[in-house]
Protein backbone atom coordinates (compact mmCIF):
# COMPACT_ATOMS: atom_id res chain seq x y z
CA UNK A 1 0.00 0.00 0.00
CA UNK A 2 1.53 3.10 -1.18
CA UNK A 3 2.30 6.62 1.12
CA UNK A 4 -0.71 8.38 -0.40
CA UNK A 5 -2.75 5.65 0.66
CA UNK A 6 -1.88 5.10 4.02
CA UNK A 7 -1.90 8.69 4.63
CA UNK A 8 -5.26 8.60 3.68
CA UNK A 9 -6.46 5.90 5.61
CA UNK A 10 -4.68 7.16 8.72
CA UNK A 11 -6.37 10.59 8.67
CA UNK A 12 -9.94 8.82 7.19
CA UNK A 13 -9.71 6.70 10.41
CA UNK A 14 -8.31 9.27 12.66
CA UNK A 15 -10.67 12.15 11.41
CA UNK A 16 -11.45 13.51 14.82
CA UNK A 17 -8.34 14.13 15.62
CA UNK A 18 -6.18 17.11 15.76
CA UNK A 19 -3.25 15.88 13.54
CA UNK A 20 -3.98 16.73 10.03
CA UNK A 21 -2.12 16.08 6.72
CA UNK A 22 0.42 19.03 6.81
CA UNK A 23 1.46 17.70 10.63
CA UNK A 24 1.72 14.11 9.43
CA UNK A 25 4.16 14.86 6.79
CA UNK A 26 6.05 17.76 8.89
CA UNK A 27 6.62 14.46 11.23
CA UNK A 28 7.83 12.57 8.46
CA UNK A 29 10.37 15.30 7.28
CA UNK A 30 11.50 15.94 10.99
CA UNK A 31 12.92 12.37 11.43
CA UNK A 32 14.41 12.29 8.18
CA UNK A 33 16.46 15.79 8.50
CA UNK A 34 17.23 14.72 12.44
CA UNK A 35 18.36 11.84 11.57
CA UNK A 36 21.02 12.75 8.78
CA UNK A 37 21.72 15.17 11.19
CA UNK A 38 22.67 12.11 13.64
CA UNK A 39 24.36 9.96 11.04
CA UNK A 40 26.21 12.17 8.46
CA UNK A 41 27.20 15.23 10.79
CA UNK A 42 30.01 17.34 8.62
CA UNK A 43 30.28 14.65 6.14
CA UNK A 44 30.53 10.93 5.19
CA UNK A 45 34.20 11.21 5.10
CA UNK A 46 34.47 7.55 4.65
CA UNK A 47 32.64 7.59 1.09
CA UNK A 48 34.06 11.37 0.82
CA UNK A 49 37.92 9.57 0.98
CA UNK A 50 37.87 6.75 -1.48
CA UNK A 51 34.83 7.84 -3.77
CA UNK A 52 34.70 9.85 -6.22
CA UNK A 53 32.29 12.91 -6.37
CA UNK A 54 30.53 12.09 -9.42
CA UNK A 55 31.18 8.17 -9.17
CA UNK A 56 27.44 6.80 -10.21
CA UNK A 57 26.65 2.95 -9.13
CA UNK A 58 23.57 1.10 -8.00
CA UNK A 59 22.34 -0.56 -4.98
CA UNK A 60 19.09 -3.26 -4.34
CA UNK A 61 17.48 -3.55 -1.10
CA UNK A 62 17.78 -7.36 0.21
CA UNK A 63 15.17 -9.10 2.03
CA UNK A 64 16.95 -11.55 4.55
CA UNK A 65 14.10 -12.53 7.13
CA UNK A 66 10.46 -13.61 5.87
CA UNK A 67 7.54 -10.65 6.99
CA UNK A 68 6.11 -7.87 6.05
CA UNK A 69 7.22 -5.03 4.17
CA UNK A 70 7.31 -1.47 5.21
CA UNK A 71 8.80 1.56 4.87
CA UNK A 72 9.40 1.38 1.25
CA UNK A 73 7.63 4.61 0.60
CA UNK A 74 9.46 6.32 3.52
CA UNK A 75 12.81 5.33 1.71
CA UNK A 76 12.02 6.90 -1.58
CA UNK A 77 11.81 10.14 0.92
CA UNK A 78 15.04 9.67 2.27
CA UNK A 79 16.27 9.09 -0.72
CA UNK A 80 15.07 11.99 -2.92
CA UNK A 81 16.18 14.69 0.65
CA UNK A 82 19.47 13.06 0.39
CA UNK A 83 19.95 13.44 -3.23
CA UNK A 84 16.70 14.59 -6.07
CA UNK A 85 18.57 12.47 -8.79
CA UNK A 86 18.49 9.14 -6.81
CA UNK A 87 16.23 6.86 -8.92
CA UNK A 88 14.00 4.19 -7.49
CA UNK A 89 12.99 1.21 -9.29
CA UNK A 90 10.18 -0.17 -7.14
CA UNK A 91 9.77 -4.11 -7.02
CA UNK A 92 7.21 -4.75 -4.05
CA UNK A 93 5.44 -2.59 -2.72
CA UNK A 94 4.66 -1.59 1.61
CA UNK A 95 2.41 -4.33 2.77
CA UNK A 96 3.71 -7.17 0.77
CA UNK A 97 4.47 -10.72 2.18
CA UNK A 98 7.88 -11.04 1.28
CA UNK A 99 10.75 -13.92 1.78
CA UNK A 100 14.48 -14.37 1.96
CA UNK A 101 15.89 -13.73 -1.17
CA UNK A 102 13.55 -10.99 -2.55
CA UNK A 103 14.57 -7.89 -3.83
CA UNK A 104 12.80 -5.14 -2.87
CA UNK A 105 13.85 -2.26 -4.92
CA UNK A 106 16.64 -1.01 -6.79
CA UNK A 107 18.25 2.68 -6.25
CA UNK A 108 20.96 3.96 -8.88
CA UNK A 109 22.67 7.97 -8.87
CA UNK A 110 25.71 9.10 -7.20
CA UNK A 111 27.52 6.31 -5.02
CA UNK A 112 28.49 8.68 -2.54
CA UNK A 113 24.50 9.64 -2.14
CA UNK A 114 23.30 6.27 -1.89
CA UNK A 115 25.71 5.69 1.02
CA UNK A 116 24.68 8.60 2.65
CA UNK A 117 21.20 7.74 2.57
CA UNK A 118 21.89 3.23 3.27
CA UNK A 119 22.03 3.54 7.08
CA UNK A 120 18.83 5.87 7.89
CA UNK A 121 17.08 3.61 5.16
CA UNK A 122 17.75 -0.07 6.48
CA UNK A 123 17.27 1.61 9.96
CA UNK A 124 13.83 2.90 9.13
CA UNK A 125 12.74 0.16 7.06
CA UNK A 126 14.12 -2.57 9.79
CA UNK A 127 12.18 -0.95 11.93
CA UNK A 128 9.21 -0.58 10.22
CA UNK A 129 8.81 -4.37 8.65
CA UNK A 130 9.39 -5.95 12.12
CA UNK A 131 6.86 -3.72 13.30
CA UNK A 132 3.96 -4.57 10.12
CA UNK A 133 5.05 -8.08 10.36
CA UNK A 134 4.07 -8.39 14.02
CA UNK A 135 0.84 -6.21 13.51
CA UNK A 136 -0.39 -8.66 10.94
CA UNK A 137 0.50 -11.61 13.35
CA UNK A 138 -2.30 -9.76 15.35
CA UNK A 139 -4.82 -8.89 12.70
CA UNK A 140 -5.00 -12.33 11.25
CA UNK A 141 -5.50 -13.77 14.77
CA UNK A 142 -8.38 -11.40 15.07
CA UNK A 143 -9.89 -11.97 11.78
CA UNK A 144 -13.63 -12.91 11.43
CA UNK A 145 -14.18 -11.10 14.94
CA UNK A 146 -15.09 -7.48 15.37
CA UNK A 147 -12.16 -6.62 17.13
CA UNK A 148 -9.44 -4.53 15.92
CA UNK A 149 -5.24 -4.17 16.93
CA UNK A 150 -4.88 -1.11 18.12
CA UNK A 151 -1.13 0.95 19.08
CA UNK A 152 -0.76 3.11 21.82
CA UNK A 153 2.19 5.95 22.99
CA UNK A 154 5.06 3.30 23.89
CA UNK A 155 7.27 4.30 20.55
CA UNK A 156 10.64 5.05 20.32
CA UNK A 157 10.79 8.87 20.83
CA UNK A 158 11.13 10.92 17.61
CA UNK A 159 9.63 8.23 15.31
CA UNK A 160 6.31 7.76 16.24
CA UNK A 161 4.85 8.83 13.07
CA UNK A 162 6.57 5.94 11.06
CA UNK A 163 6.12 3.83 13.61
CA UNK A 164 2.21 4.17 13.71
CA UNK A 165 2.69 3.91 9.83
CA UNK A 166 3.77 0.55 9.83
CA UNK A 167 0.59 -0.40 12.23
CA UNK A 168 -1.29 0.66 9.50
CA UNK A 169 1.04 -0.81 6.99
CA UNK A 170 0.40 -3.93 8.88
CA UNK A 171 -3.34 -3.94 8.90
CA UNK A 172 -3.71 -2.50 12.65
CA UNK A 173 -4.89 0.77 13.21
CA UNK A 174 -3.74 3.66 15.43
CA UNK A 175 -4.84 4.64 18.52
CA UNK A 176 -4.39 8.53 19.58
CA UNK A 177 -1.19 9.88 18.14
CA UNK A 178 0.02 11.99 20.93
CA UNK A 179 -1.09 13.72 24.18
CA UNK A 180 -3.01 16.56 21.97
CA UNK A 181 -5.20 14.73 19.91
CA UNK A 182 -7.24 12.62 22.17
CA UNK A 183 -8.37 12.52 26.19
CA UNK A 184 -7.78 9.49 28.05
CA UNK A 185 -8.04 9.27 31.62
CA UNK A 186 -5.85 6.81 33.52
CA UNK A 187 -5.57 5.31 36.81
CA UNK A 188 -2.87 8.14 37.70
CA UNK A 189 -5.01 10.99 36.16
CA UNK A 190 -7.93 9.21 37.98
CA UNK A 191 -6.25 9.25 41.21
CA UNK A 192 -4.82 13.01 41.54
CA UNK A 193 -8.42 13.86 40.59
CA UNK A 194 -10.44 12.45 43.39
CA UNK A 195 -12.18 9.58 41.20
CA UNK A 196 -13.91 8.84 38.17
CA UNK A 197 -16.88 11.29 38.34
CA UNK A 198 -14.14 13.85 39.14
CA UNK A 199 -11.99 13.55 36.43
CA UNK A 200 -14.67 12.93 34.09
CA UNK A 201 -16.34 16.00 34.99
CA UNK A 202 -12.85 18.51 35.44
CA UNK A 203 -12.62 17.41 31.74
CA UNK A 204 -16.17 18.08 30.09
CA UNK A 205 -15.65 21.45 31.72
CA UNK A 206 -12.35 21.76 30.31
CA UNK A 207 -12.59 21.01 26.78
CA UNK A 208 -15.72 22.97 26.69
CA UNK A 209 -14.05 26.02 28.29
CA UNK A 210 -11.21 25.95 25.74
CA UNK A 211 -13.10 25.32 22.66
CA UNK A 212 -12.19 21.88 22.47
CA UNK A 213 -13.95 18.87 20.49
CA UNK A 214 -11.98 15.83 21.49
CA UNK A 215 -13.01 12.37 22.50
CA UNK A 216 -12.16 10.78 26.01
CA UNK A 217 -11.54 7.51 27.14
CA UNK A 218 -11.72 6.36 30.45
CA UNK A 219 -9.68 3.52 32.04
CA UNK A 220 -11.79 1.24 34.49
CA UNK A 221 -9.72 -1.13 36.99
CA UNK A 222 -13.01 -3.00 37.61
CA UNK A 223 -16.34 -3.57 36.99
CA UNK A 224 -17.44 -1.37 39.51
CA UNK A 225 -15.69 1.65 38.18
CA UNK A 226 -17.05 0.90 35.02
CA UNK A 227 -20.64 1.14 36.49
CA UNK A 228 -19.85 4.85 37.51
CA UNK A 229 -18.30 5.13 34.38
CA UNK A 230 -21.61 4.65 33.06
CA UNK A 231 -23.06 7.27 35.18
CA UNK A 232 -21.01 10.56 33.12
CA UNK A 233 -22.88 11.31 29.35
CA UNK A 234 -20.04 11.77 26.88
CA UNK A 235 -17.50 9.10 27.25
CA UNK A 236 -16.35 7.83 24.08
CA UNK A 237 -14.58 4.70 24.86
CA UNK A 238 -14.11 2.67 27.90
CA UNK A 239 -10.42 1.27 28.77
CA UNK A 240 -11.10 -2.65 30.36
CA UNK A 241 -7.58 -2.83 32.51
CA UNK A 242 -5.97 -6.02 33.16
CA UNK A 243 -9.28 -8.09 33.32
CA UNK A 244 -9.49 -11.09 32.81
CA UNK A 245 -11.49 -13.23 30.19
CA UNK A 246 -14.90 -13.71 32.43
CA UNK A 247 -14.74 -9.72 33.62
CA UNK A 248 -13.79 -8.60 30.37
CA UNK A 249 -17.57 -10.14 29.66
CA UNK A 250 -19.32 -9.16 31.93
CA UNK A 251 -17.23 -5.38 31.35
CA UNK A 252 -19.03 -5.47 27.43
CA UNK A 253 -22.54 -6.84 28.99
CA UNK A 254 -22.76 -3.89 31.19
CA UNK A 255 -21.70 -1.47 28.74
CA UNK A 256 -23.70 -2.68 25.66
CA UNK A 257 -23.71 -0.14 23.07
CA UNK A 258 -23.36 3.00 24.88
CA UNK A 259 -19.52 3.59 24.04
CA UNK A 260 -16.75 1.91 22.38
CA UNK A 261 -14.95 -0.81 24.26
CA UNK A 262 -11.23 -2.26 24.32
CA UNK A 263 -9.17 -4.36 26.26
CA UNK A 264 -5.47 -3.76 27.35
CA UNK A 265 -2.74 -4.78 29.51
CA UNK A 266 -0.24 -7.88 28.36
CA UNK A 267 -2.56 -8.97 26.05
CA UNK A 268 -0.27 -11.61 23.67
CA UNK A 269 -0.75 -13.46 20.45
CA UNK A 270 -1.88 -15.87 22.83
CA UNK A 271 -4.33 -14.50 24.11
CA UNK A 272 -5.43 -11.66 21.60
CA UNK A 273 -8.05 -13.81 20.18
CA UNK A 274 -9.87 -14.99 23.84
CA UNK A 275 -10.33 -11.18 24.67
CA UNK A 276 -11.56 -10.58 21.17
CA UNK A 277 -14.13 -13.28 21.84
CA UNK A 278 -15.42 -11.80 24.72
CA UNK A 279 -16.68 -8.85 22.55
CA UNK A 280 -14.50 -5.84 23.05
CA UNK A 281 -14.14 -3.18 19.75
CA UNK A 282 -10.77 -3.11 20.24
CA UNK A 283 -7.41 -4.17 21.94
CA UNK A 284 -4.46 -2.00 22.33
CA UNK A 285 -0.91 -3.25 22.55
CA UNK A 286 1.97 -1.37 23.28
CA UNK A 287 3.99 -4.47 22.07
CA UNK A 288 3.48 -3.75 18.29
CA UNK A 289 6.22 -1.02 18.30
CA UNK A 290 7.94 -1.16 22.16
CA UNK A 291 8.95 -4.88 21.81
CA UNK A 292 10.23 -6.25 18.29
CA UNK A 293 13.10 -6.87 16.69
CA UNK A 294 13.93 -5.59 13.70
CA UNK A 295 13.73 -7.68 10.42
CA UNK A 296 16.89 -8.30 8.52
CA UNK A 297 17.33 -6.19 5.43
CA UNK A 298 20.55 -4.95 3.12
CA UNK A 299 21.45 -2.67 1.22
CA UNK A 300 23.80 -4.32 -1.23
CA UNK A 301 25.84 -2.87 -4.11
CA UNK A 302 25.05 -4.33 -8.23
CA UNK A 303 27.80 -4.86 -9.86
Amino acid sequence: MNFLKIKKLFLLQNRHLMISNKQFEKELDLIIVNAVREDVGGGDYSSLACIPEQATGKAKLLVKEDGIIAGVEFAQRIFKYVDINLKVELLIEDGAEVKYGDIVFFVSGRSQSILKAERLVLNAMQRMSAIATKTKKFANLLDGTKTKILDTRKTTPGIRAIEKWAVKIGGGENHRFALYDMIMLKDNHIDFSGGITNAIKKTKRYLKENFLDLKIIVEARSLEEIKEILKSDGVHRILIDNFNYADTKKAVELIGDRCQTESSGGITLETARDYANCGVDYISSGALTHSVYNMDLSLKAVE
